[in-house]
């Protein structure tokens, strides 16, 4: 078995920032949805801040925003790589595409529901 080369410590933890850096430039550049949600999660963050009543409230509202992103980086990464494997059709690559599109779609609906129930309760 082959091992990555990555390195130990905190070389391997530099990488894994650099990585991670890649990857959000890379949803940036390509990924229209998530610089949408993006925006709408930088709008919405402070405004979560403001109106949680207590930290509990606060961090709910905020953490419901940073899972559609994190749900939505997902999906972009999944589509990707159904792509990369091929672009002509294929009944599994439509399922895994949809199915990554409904997680993004509960993800939003689900940060609806809890900012309806913590704003309006």
């Amino acid at each position: 078995m082959a091992t990555k080369q990555n390195g130990k410590g905190l070389k391997r933890i530099l990488k894994a920032y650099t990585c991670s850096i890649q990857g959000l430039k890379a949803a940036l550049r390509h990924e229209a949805a998530f610089f949408q949600e993006l925006l709408l999660a930088i709008i919405m963050l402070p405004i979560g801040l403001w109106a949680g009543n207590n930290s509990t409230e606060r961090a709910i509202l905020t953490g419901c925003l940073f899972l559609i992103l994190i749900i939505e980086l997902l999906n972009s990464a999944l589509e990707a790589v159904v792509d990369r494997i091929g672009l002509e059709h294929h009944e599994l690559s439509g399922r895994a595409k949809d199915l990554g599109s409904a997680a993004v779609f509960l993800a939003l609906l689900n940060g609806a529901v809890v900012w309806l129930l913590i704003l309006c309760g």
